[in-house]
């Protein structure tokens, strides 16, 4: 049993290494065809064509990682209205996944530092909104920049657990960030549920990738139209609670 454990273990580091190189050769061909959209299409086009680059690559990396990405419940998703979209996170998989799971352009919000990281920091500083959580007023700022998205029709994606989910339990404590964006907005929260992200690459052993299907679910659509700041836990508390019943009852055939 060890010695399988050990050729299992080498093969999936062996296939990580393939995926390292497809990564790194993939963001070299892309970055051309972001600088080139940031750079000639007008502010209000370029989310939308970098959007469709995003959706390309991500697709082309699941063909290339031999991973099957199956989606339930977009149609629930109306194809004119801006979302707060929200899910769960355990792996840096969930990314091209969360691009493949609805055809809306929308804006992440990544973390500062990762704006400075070589060739992918260029597409994440032009196409992501990103927030210093250590500062109070670039937190204020980053706030402000969603609800401008929001209200120009560019749909917002965050992950309510604030981090990736190295633990146990299904689901972090959620901030309460996504559900006040979306109450100010009066934007509807979209609810997406991953499944086996972290078995494909887990955040325990980011070196090692394995392939396989990857479930991804739409689960609920929440108006927030009318609610106030008082609300906010009771709907905070039921999504969440919504989205750990999921989790736990595992992906549907």
């Amino acid at each position: 049993m060890k010695i399988l454990s050990f050729i299992r273990r080498f093969l999936s580091f062996i296939f990580s290494i393939y995926a390292a190189i497809i990564m790194l050769a993939s963001i070299l061909a892309v970055i051309p065809m972001y600088i080139f959209v940031f750079n000639t299409c007008s502010d209000k086009r370029a989310p939308i064509v970098a959007h469709r680059i995003s959706r390309g690559w991500a697709r082309f990396l699941f063909i290339a990682f031999f991973i099957r990405y199956r989606l339930r419940g977009e149609e629930m998703l109306s194809p004119d209205q801006p979302y707060v979209f929200i899910s769960n996170h355990r792996s840096l998989l969930d990314i091209p996944c969360y691009a493949l799971s609805c055809k809306h352009t929308f804006r992440f919000l990544s973390k500062a530092e990762l704006g400075h990281v070589p060739l992918l920091g260029y597409i994440i500083r032009n196409l992501y909104i990103t927030v210093n959580r250590k500062d109070k007023h670039d937190r204020h700022r980053s706030i402000e920049k969603m609800l401008t998205s929001l209200r120009a029709g560019i749909s917002v994606f965050l992950a309510p657990e604030g981090t990736r989910n190295t633990g146990t339990s299904p689901l972090l404590d959620f901030k309460d960030g996504a559900f006040r964006l979306a109450i100010a907005a009066e934007i509807p929260i979209a609810v997406l549920v991953l499944h086996d992200a972290d078995q494909r690459l887990s955040p325990l052993r980011p070196i090692e990738m394995t392939p396989g299907i990857i479930h991804g679910e739409w689960i609920g659509v929440f108006p927030t139209k009318g609610y106030t700041e008082a609300q906010l836990p009771v709907l905070k508390s039921e999504i969440r609670q919504r989205m750990e019943q999921r989790l736990l009852d595992g992906p549907q055939a």
